[in-house]
């Protein structure tokens, strides 16, 4: 559709009704949010060409802290902060993309066959491993313009560049392959251009919340074939809100401090001649112990059984969920966050102990949800960012206060859960 009709279609409330299911009640804001996307696309790319929009959602770690990149199992959520782009396919093989408040990333569809690592951890990476991934993965990919606005942001535990990579497959998907490549496929393509085009050693869990959406389990015992359950779940009926808090931690030189953990856990698992810690047991390690600890250093063993013990957790937890047990549901979710915490050690980095914004989020929020319910914990990869926890509705807007005092007004966001995953809008 030309984007002037597109626009007077938005205006008109044509699509309000996949607004309100993608957004709950924010319909206007998101009205004119995609509006102001479409005229930054004209301003870009010209005025009445015939666009697509498209959306993919941010995601919400349930529970399963650093499980999935040694093939353990997760629970995830689609959440209804999400990343939209306006697009035209084109035929002259360049792919051109701009996000609001950033430069445009330009390339050949050439130029996309293989890895530059002077563009590491740069968004032109995770464009061209999408590009060329389609191919890799028997698909067909081509060019494209195509402006986002994204409100997943940056740096808040939400998964920004999974949601940023899903769209781009997601793009790829309609305008060259009819949309027929299933959304889990996409999420491993995604999962692909992370680790070998932008150089971080990520497991394949944010990608698949994100393009598949909802509540889902991941077992990720065959990382090709996960199995992913959605879970029929309506937290928000159960009386409890999803609230994210950003504690405005410093990411920079991070990335040592992500990879040490798969690093170390499948240092653990190669001492047992296997590829990942999900073909170990906990009494293997546990047996283990003396060797281990001069082999791989006791931080290693520590993180190898946080795996382990968090493998059961999901377990329990996905069956809570089932069964509409939320205080066992709660019970193993705040267990998963004491693990994280003293054996997975991912709550503040060593490089910066100044600074430990999840610490201290941490306990503010122990002490704001004393004997009222509910459950939290460190949210996403840790060591800077967020926290996560299930506040009784009744309580927000006094714990989203608290949290906004200690760490900036805006701080503390509360979430619903997003029924959908990678989709084209219109």
């Amino acid at each position: 559709m030309k984007t002037t009709e597109l626009i007077k279609n938005i205006q008109s409330g044509a699509l309000d009704s996949i607004f309100a299911k993608l957004y709950g009640d924010d319909v206007d804001m998101q009205k004119a949010r995609y509006i102001r996307t479409i005229k930054n696309f004209e301003e870009n790319y010209g005025v009445d060409r015939d666009v697509s929009l498209f959306s993919v959602p941010g995601r919400s770690e349930i529970s399963g802290n650093h499980t999935d990149h040694n093939h353990g199992c997760v629970l995830a959520a689609a959440i209804n902060l999400d990343i939209i782009a306006v697009a035209a396919k084109n035929s002259d093989g360049l792919v051109r993309l701009r996000s609001e408040g950033y430069t445009e990333d330009r390339m050949t569809v050439e130029e996309c066959a293989k890895p530059n690592p002077d563009y590491f951890f740069k968004s032109r990476a995770l464009i061209a491993g999408m590009v060329q991934g389609f191919k890799d993965y028997g698909h067909t990919a081509g060019g494209f313009d195509a402006f986002t606005t994204n409100n997943v942001h940056k740096g808040s535990g939400l998964s920004s560049s999974a949601a940023f990579e899903v769209m781009v497959g997601n793009i790829i998907n309609h305008f060259y392959n009819d949309g027929a490549v299933d959304n889990a496929e996409v999420a491993r393509i995604a999962e692909c251009s992370e680790n070998v085009y932008f150089g971080k050693p990520c497991g394949l869990m944010d990608q698949t919340a994100c393009a598949v959406g909802g509540f889902v389990a991941i077992d990720f015992a065959d990382p090709k074939a996960p199995i992913i359950e959605p879970l029929a779940f309506d937290m928000s009926a159960a009386g409890y809100s999803l609230c994210i808090t950003n504690t405005g931690g410093n990411h920079a030189d991070l990335n040592d401090d992500y990879a040490s953990v798969p690093a170390e856990m499948k240092a653990v698992a190669a001492h047992f001649g296997k590829v990942a810690l999900r073909e170990v047991t906990k009494e293997q390690i546990i047996g283990a112990v003396p060797v281990l600890r001069e082999t791989v250093g006791d931080r290693a063993i520590l993180r190898a059984l946080h795996f382990a013990n968090e493998n059961e957790r999901v377990a329990v937890q996905k069956k809570a969920l089932e069964d509409g047990d939320l205080d066992t549901f709660f019970t193993y979710m705040k267990a998963s966050g004491n693990s994280s915490y003293k054996y997975l050690q991912n709550v503040f980095t060593t490089k910066n102990v100044r600074e430990q914004g999840l610490s201290l989020a941490l306990c503010l929020t122990d002490d704001a949800l004393s004997g009222k319910g509910g459950a939290y914990r460190v949210h996403g990869g840790g060591f800077a960012g967020t926290i996560q926890a299930f506040v009784p509705h009744a309580d927000v807007d006094e714990y989203r206060k608290a949290m906004d005092t200690a760490f900036g007004f805006g701080s503390c966001v509360v979430m619903s859960i997003r029924p959908e995953g990678a989709i084209k809008v219109y």
